[in-house]
């Protein structure tokens, strides 16, 4: 890893990786009031910062306070860790399966260019599957989970991969809800209000909630959204 260029506040790239689905870039930037920052892209998406997490915890609180015992919990997208951090934070979890597709992400997790990755990822509850979503699933057992949180993207409107659309359509939906128990429930963070996903959260739950948050990123005000659908 590279050192921080203490008297420049222009990002500095860390890590750079590339794969089938493109080219994944971690850089360290300091903001103009000061804290120092790490920062995801993909295929030169802005995906995440270490700046702006609350709606990443959100998406676990949120979750986690839908479900009265979630003690197996399913994590889609590893991302900065923010989220799983969060469900580690509940004693009533038992078990997190996080299910990460980029390779190079759970490394940087693991050995430290993330510096607060190790420690997450070492906790004896995690099992961390490098696999697409959807093919993880669709081998996962019956009513395997109490909560199945998605974040592999930006959510349905902004894309960081097109194959990520049927992520947010009801054939999938029903994968979901097959390996969730009865009470259990899914999580979904969109970067933007997405009104067909909640509709197909709808169709496959029988009901479904949206809640907006607001959050301050880069200086600006932006509203974010999570969608749930409880079994």
């Amino acid at each position: 890893m590279r050192p921080l260029e203490a008297d420049s506040d222009a990002p500095v790239e860390i890590a750079r990786a590339e794969s089938e689905r493109g080219e994944l870039v971690l850089r360290r930037r300091r903001d103009a009031d000061g804290p120092v920052v790490l920062e995801l892209r993909a295929n030169g998406v802005f995906v995440m910062d270490t700046r702006e997490v609350g709606t990443e915890q959100a998406l676990a609180t949120e979750a986690l306070r839908l479900v009265a015992a979630p003690s197996r919990v399913l994590v889609a997208g590893l991302g900065l860790g923010f989220t799983l951090r969060e469900v580690l934070a509940d004693a009533r979890v038992e078990e997190v399966a996080v299910v990460e597709v980029e390779p190079a992400l759970v490394g940087w997790m693991r050995d430290g260019t993330v510096p607060h990755g190790p420690v997450a990822l070492a906790d004896k509850r995690v099992r961390v599957i490098e696999a697409d979503i959807a093919v993880a699933l669709a081998e996962a057992g019956d009513a395997r989970f109490d909560l199945v949180l998605l974040d592999v993207d930006n959510g349905p409107g902004h894309l960081v991969h097109d194959e990520n659309a049927t992520l947010y359509h009801e054939p999938f939906l029903h994968t979901v809800r097959r390996v969730l128990r009865p009470g259990g429930a899914i999580v979904v963070w969109s970067s933007a209000a997405s009104p067909d996903l909640q509709d197909s959260l709808s169709g496959v739950f029988g009901n479904a909630s949206g809640v907006p948050l607001a959050v301050q990123l880069q200086g600006r005000e932006v509203t974010y959204w999570l969608y749930a659908g409880s079994r």
